[in-house]
């Protein structure tokens, strides 16, 4: 199986203690997000997880402690835009950020690590010109240290919309030449240029269309085959991305991002965050009366021949 840690919120970020003491405990449970009473108990145990995927956009927290998951494979996203702090309000200085990126590839590898730039918006201030400059500067200092880089074009999903209310979409049109200029940008950097749930028409435009986290990044990254059942497929017809199990909770990242899919609400990050326990198996609070925990049902999708690289 492949676990996720980042769809929902930064746990290398704000929650690396808790995560260590996770994988030393050998479990973690998670709340259904949907139906918060439902609670599954995930093992950690490399026999069947078989990659730990983590997203962040500060891995500096979790370096010093990287040794504590060498049972196991992983693969890291780390975030890293031009956007100031009226719209990244508590990441860290870029320069200090791109440093980490580097540092954690020297420890794990620059297969195992994909920069992640996104989600692109125009703005009067962050300007297609704007974005190019930065993308080309960050694309210098990363030579060699990332597998590739994942570009997406902001969704005003309408919780984006309320909290975002000066976004606006890329046109087609602007897609298309940004889309473009990122390819020729990462070709001269050795830096793949790939889109998530982007239009599939742009990959005439040198970029990879089919997704940031599918199966072949995963086996190119770690050297293994996997043979992934067709109900562990992406549910989204437009990328290929394995999206498996999330450990973590929605609202409870404070980076604060004006931009944020994942937090709803300030107030209720706020109240959550009062409820975090590192001792806990639950990011957040604890198992109370009337939840129903199950455990999941986990399997190795390790195909048992060759590595293909």
């Amino acid at each position: 199986m492949i676990l996720n840690t980042g769809c929902r919120t930064d746990i290398p970020a704000y929650f690396s203690e808790w995560f260590c003491r996770r994988v030393a405990e050998g479990y973690v449970m998670a709340r259904n997000p949907y139906r918060p009473e439902l609670v599954t108990r995930y093992v950690l145990d490399p026999q069947v997880v078989d990659v730990i995927c983590f997203c962040t956009k500060n891995p500096a927290p979790m370096l010093p402690r990287l040794g504590e998951f060498d049972a196991f494979r992983q693969f890291w996203f780390v975030t890293c835009t031009s956007y100031g702090a009226e719209i990244e309000p508590n990441v860290p200085d870029k320069a200090a950020v791109l440093a980490s990126i580097r540092q954690l590839s020297g420890i794990v590898g620059p297969r195992r690590v994909g920069w992640r730039y996104d989600p692109v918006f125009l703005s009067e201030r962050y300007t297609a010109e704007h974005h190019l400059r930065a993308f080309e500067r960050m694309a210098a200092e990363l030579d060699g240290h990332v597998a590739f880089c994942v570009v997406s074009f902001i969704d005003l999903y309408e919780k984006t919309r309320r909290n975002f209310p000066e976004a606006r979409a890329v046109r087609p049109a602007e897609q298309r030449f940004l889309a473009t200029e990122f390819a020729r940008i990462g070709a001269a950097h050795g830096i793949r240029i790939r889109l998530c749930c982007e239009d599939a028409s742009l990959a005439e435009c040198g970029v990879d269309v089919n997704g940031c986290m599918t199966r072949e990044v995963l086996e190119q990254a770690c050297d293994i085959r996997l043979d992934i059942p067709c109900s562990k497929r992406s549910p989204r017809a437009m990328c290929d991305c394995l999206l498996g199990a999330d450990v973590g909770t929605y609202n409870t990242c404070p980076h604060g991002c004006a931009y944020c899919y994942a937090n709803y609400d300030q107030r209720v990050v706020a109240r959550n965050l009062r409820l975090h326990d590192p001792a806990s198996p639950l990011l957040i609070g604890h198992i109370q009366p009337g939840d129903i925990v199950r455990d999941a049902h986990q399997e190795s999708y390790l195909a048992h021949q060759l590595p293909l690289f």
